[in-house]
């Protein structure tokens, strides 16, 4: 017998005993991102927290006063699965990028693009997806209570990100944590974050590890996981919807081109001017600042009672408008002034003088217009997550019979009952006391508002429920 081809099988045989991640990647197209050793592969940028290796794995350190820190993959990667374990001291917040830039014309270089959190805060969003340097929460956890309990806080934790196509999915210790739909940035580096402690020296010192971090960027398709259904989807690609939008009953409420399904809130017809279709956007233009005295506002033809409601909107300095809903246009119509219903508001907070009427803040943005005001009843040790002037935000509004919610980018800001002594006892005390039974209705219009402000809107989608 030739004992040289038993001995060569039998060392094999042995190798892929001692090691099994070899052979699963040799045979599933996985490749190690790191490897063991050292930092080959990997540069810093951006801020000075040291980063060393130990014990097979990644020690990111925290360091006082230096801004957010990256190590960042050499290479770039566009359509991949990512895996990786991380242990996070309790006290901190990190996160892993993907699909990253730095680029000189962008704030200095500053590392930008998507981020897989690392939260171990009684906030528990760990796995949503935060847009660093750019839109910032673009997909938190504070309507997903079975994926805030995914991250176990003390312990090494699972993690796995599918980025394909505009298909972002994120797991953690294999609860599906987020499920967003986005074209922003189709490739980039990924990166590990040492989150900045600026002035905060007990926290100086403080270590994120990393171990076990491997991509995958051949052979996506059957290699993914089934989606979660109790996984909430965002999808941020304007005027479209998804299939399992779909299948959950969405539908645009408006198309993106044409006036269908939306008229004045005063005559059957669209307005003849103070309104324009851009570019799939929807646009009340700017005239004198006065309430409905240009285009006028407009209302949906169809009337809703359950709903939920999701939008776009992007404010220019100083503005004023809002979303009502359980709008009777027949109330007021021959009066001055917009149409009546319960308001989701749009404001300005800074620069409008309405912010600083009504009482405790209740004119401010997302607020139950005149009667509550918006809060962060999310995350209450945080304020409102306002993207800025310019820049796109989401509102969300769900009722539920007489339950309503008003959300501001993916925080809950106003929770109330309508039709209670509670709720009466505000109206009472508002402007709306003239209008018998206000915001009781079982049914009514949407309503987007004409202030004489410019203001866009796009994404407009509803489902009932």
């Amino acid at each position: 017998m030739n004992k040289k081809p038993f001995l060569f099988f039998t060392a094999l045989i042995l190798f892929f005993i001692q090691h099994p991640s070899s052979f699963a990647q040799k045979n599933n197209g996985w490749q190690d991102l790191f490897n063991g050793k050292n930092l080959d592969g990997w540069k810093q940028l951006n801020g000075k927290a040291s980063y060393e290796v130990r014990n097979g794995a990644i020690v990111g350190i925290t360091k006082i006063n230096t801004p957010n820190s990256f190590l960042c993959t050499t290479n770039n990667y566009d359509d991949f699965i990512l895996e990786f374990e991380v242990w996070c001291d309790a006290a901190l917040n990190s996160g892993v990028q993907f699909r990253s830039l730095s680029n000189k014309d962008y704030q200095n270089g500053r590392v930008h693009g998507y981020q897989a959190e690392i939260d171990p805060s009684p906030r528990a969003f760990s796995g949503g997806i935060y847009d660093e340097a750019g839109r910032a929460w673009i997909y938190t956890l504070a309507d997903h209570p079975l994926g805030q309990k995914a991250f176990r806080v003390g312990q090494w934790n699972q993690y796995r990100i599918e980025a394909i196509g505009t298909e972002i999915r994120i797991w953690v210790n294999g609860i599906q944590t987020a499920n967003l739909v986005d074209d922003m940035t189709s490739s980039g580096f990924i990166a590990l974050q040492v989150h900045n402690i600026p002035n905060e020296e007990e926290l100086a010192g403080r270590e994120i590890h990393w171990r076990n971090i491997r991509i995958k960027t051949d052979g996506l398709e059957a290699a993914r996981w089934p989606v979660s259904l109790q996984t909430p989807e965002i999808n941020l690609i304007p005027n479209t919807l998804t299939e399992l939008e779909k299948r959950k009953g969405w539908r645009l409420l408006w198309d993106g081109q044409t006036t269908n399904g939306w008229r004045s809130a005063r005559s059957p017809e669209f307005p003849d001017k103070g309104w324009e279709i851009k570019d799939g956007i929807l646009t009340v233009q700017a005239s004198d600042g006065a309430e409905s005295a240009n285009g006028g506002d407009i209302i949906t033809k169809e009337k809703f009672s359950s709903f939920e409601l999701k939008l776009e909107f992007k404010i220019t300095e100083g503005a004023n408008s809002g979303i009502k809903y359980f709008v009777d246009p027949e109330l007021n119509k021959g009066g001055e002034g917009s149409s009546i219903g319960l308001e989701y508001q749009i404001l300005d907070d800074v620069k409008h003088p309405d912010a600083k009427l009504g009482v405790n803040g209740n004119r401010t943005i997302a607020s139950l217009y005149d009667l509550i005001p918006a809060k962060n009843l999310s995350v209450p040790s945080r304020g409102k997550d306002f993207r800025g002037i310019g820049t796109w935000n989401q509102a969300r509004i769900v009722v539920r019979g007489n339950h309503i919610e008003h959300w501001l980018n993916g925080f809950k800001m106003v929770e109330y009952e309508r039709n209670t002594p509670m709720y009466r006892a505000l109206v009472a005390y508002s402007k709306y006391k003239i209008w018998p039974k206000f915001g009781e209705h079982a049914q009514g219009h949407i309503l987007l508002q004409d202030h004489g402000n410019e203001v866009s809107f796009r994404s407009i989608k509803i489902r009932e429920l």
